[in-house]
Order: C-alpha cells, then structure tokens, then sequence
C-alpha cells in the first residue's frame, strides 16, 4: 500500500513514520524542501532511540527508512492509495488542498483529513468525489499515541470508515469512530477538564497549584489541568476551546476563560516559551493540600467530565465503548468515564450537577438526560 502524507511537520512525520515501520511505501510531500529534511532528520531520531531501547532492530530501522520517500511536488502523489493531509487547521486551505489532489491522484484513492476540529463533512464538499473523504484524527506523537478517531462524512461511502478501522489496527493502532461533530470524541470531552478548572479558579476557590493537586492526587490524573494547559500551549488549547463553543452555536460548556485567553492575547503560551499559568524561570508554587477543598475540586471537575461524556452518548456522537476508550488512549485519563460514573453510582453524579445548577442557574451545569434515565432504571 503506498501512503502519501501532505505536511512535514511533527504530525505529518509522526503519521509517515507510523505507516513506515508498518510496511507501506510512505511519499511524505511538503513544498517546503527544509521541512521535509527536518521531518526526515527527526524520524531517524526516533527511530534511533527505539533501537536503544531494544524496541526495534537495526534492520528495522533501515526498512522504515527505506519504506519513505520525500516530494516536493504535489504530483508525485499521484499513486497513492491513501493520501493524509496534516497541514494547518485552515478549512479554505484544506479545501483548495483537496481539490489540488483531485486532479492528481486516481478516483480510488482515499482522502483523509488528520483535522482535530473541523468539519469532515465541509471539507468534503469541496470534492468531485465526497464520498471517498473522510477523518483520520491521530493524537501527538503519533508514533507514541495509540487512538485514532475515524471520522465519516455525511457523504462518505458507509464501507469505508471500518475498512480503514481493520487497516489502522494492522499499524498497531486503537481506531474508534466518531460522528462528525465539533471536537468529535476526545476534545469535546476533554472540554471541562479544562474549563471548569478555569471556573474554580476565577471563582477563588483554589489556586492552580492546589486545582492540579486535586486532580492528580485524588483522581490519578498524571497533569493536572492547569499544567497539562502549559503542556499543550494555550496557541492551540485556547483556539480549541473558542473554536467548539462558536462550532456549538455558543453552547455554554464550551465557554472561554478570560484568564486564558489573556495568557493567549500576551503570547505566555505555556511551556514552549518558559511562562503560561506558571512561570517556569522560577520555582512553580506549592498546592495548598486541604484534602476536603481537594475531594470538592475534583467532584466537581469528574462529575461535568462525566456528564459531557454522557451527553455524547446521549447524542449518539460515539458507542460507550468507543468513548471510554477514546479517554483513556487518546488523553490517557486513569479510567473511561463512563465506567467511572457507573463505579461511583449515577445518583452522585447528577446530585453533583443538580447542586451546581440550583446554585449557578447557569446551562453549563446541566444534567444530561443519559445521566438521569440511568438513575431511573
């Protein structure tokens, strides 16, 4: 199977690299040539430092190598019978992208989009031929990150979402579909981890140190919430999070934090340039540990992150299986939170919700109705 890969960068490499060391003739294209020495430098790195650990042989490292091929020319994708785009998260980009591999490639090749936001079925509708696009969400590192979300269009051909879920199990990959919604499983989900994290803190109820503490402490989270924010660089988190709640119609669950989007404005993007919610040229600040202000945060942060799972799956946006899967492979939470509420029972979970909704009278705080059939029964 040959693979083309559009964008060098550290998905694209990450996506090439995978496809590589699982067989597939890989043509990685970017126009830009330094790029594509880059990303071809950073795969070796890697593949040297799985060899060190004894993960892969040296023989394998030179039949990945050799599995890959660089472009600097759109048409030498021309025989690929799959073609990924991971360039920037522009819709009229990808589009005009799209209809440029149209006129290059065969009407049998596939087209996947690695858009961890955007919508398939628009990018689709740029196509001659929409039936045969579709998302391929990989998560960073790709080499690393097990999940996969498979995203269908509304115009893809309904055969070919689990035919490129059995291929992606072949590259030792975790595929779950998602239906094409904003943030589709994961980062829909992952939503209040962050925003109501957000809320605590405006509020003043605790610091970010003791917020972080709370959820690493009492729900095994490995970050916090404010930490993983800097991890992740408030670039793109403060993007996602603006992004789903105008995709959602202003949905209030999605709403953005000023606090962020301050830290966004100033540029204090997090760890990548040495100050976000913490600074980083200095010593980060202790938590205070009350264990009952802790048990609080973390109720209140699990009970709206079970909820929004359970309005996904109320709202039919993935299978339970699916989405307890996706949260634990795809952003490694300590257990699905489906299970989870079910472990903790359903009645304190919308008693939780209840509470905050009696004394907020805000829509964030609404319960699902999953949350309250399943107390019903």
């Amino acid at each position: 199977m040959q693979i083309g890969i559009v964008g060098s960068g550290a998905m694209g490499s990450g996506i090439a690299q995978v496809a590589a060391q699982n067989g597939c003739q890989v043509i990685l294209f970017d126009t830009q040539q330094i790029a594509l020495d880059k990303a071809l430098g950073s795969i070796e790195k890697n593949l040297d430092k799985a060899v060190e650990k004894g993960k892969m042989t040296e023989g394998g490292k030179k039949a990945c190598m050799a599995n890959l091929k660089t472009a600097a020319n759109i048409n030498e994708l021309a025989n690929c019978d799959w073609v990924i785009e991971a360039i920037i998260e522009d819709l009229t980009i990808k589009k005009q992208l799209f209809r440029d591999l149209e006129d290059v490639v065969s009407d049998n090749c596939i087209l996947a989009t690695n858009t961890s936001s955007l919508s398939v079925t628009a990018l689709a509708s740029a196509c001659r031929k929409p039936e045969r696009v579709l998302g391929i969400h990989f998560f960073n590192p790709p080499p690393l990150m097990a999940l996969v979300e498979v995203i269908p269009a509304l115009q893809t051909d309904a055969d070919w979402p689990h035919r490129v879920c059995e291929i992606l199990k072949t590259w030792k990959k975790t595929p779950v579909l998602a239906k094409d919604t904003p943030g589709f499983i994961v980062n829909r989900i992952a939503r209040p981890f962050y925003s109501e994290a957000l809320r605590i803190y405006d509020e003043g109820i605790a610091d970010m140190a003791t917020i972080d503490w709370a959820m690493t402490y009492f729900g095994g989270f490995k970050m916090g919430p404010f930490a993983l924010m800097d991890f992740i660089g408030h670039d793109i988190n403060y993007r996602v999070t603006e992004g789903m709640f105008f995709s959602f119609f202003g949905e209030p669950r999605y709403k953005p934090s000023f606090t962020q989007k301050r830290l966004f404005d100033a540029g204090f993007y997090g760890r990548k340039v040495g100050k976000g919610f913490f600074d980083y040229n200095q010593s980060l600040p202790e938590p205070i540990k009350d264990v009952v202000l802790g048990q609080k945060i973390f109720n209140r942060i699990l009970s709206m992150l079970i909820n929004e799972a359970a309005d996904a799956l109320f709202w039919n946006i993935a299978s339970a299986d699916d989405i307890d899967l996706a949260m634990t492979k795809g952003v490694n939470y300590p257990k699905g939170l489906l299970a989870w509420g079910a472990e903790m029972g359903y009645e304190t979970i919308v008693e939780q919700l209840d509470d905050l909704y009696d004394f907020y009278h805000e829509e964030r705080y609404r319960c699902s109705p999953y949350l309250r059939q399943k107390i019903k029964k």
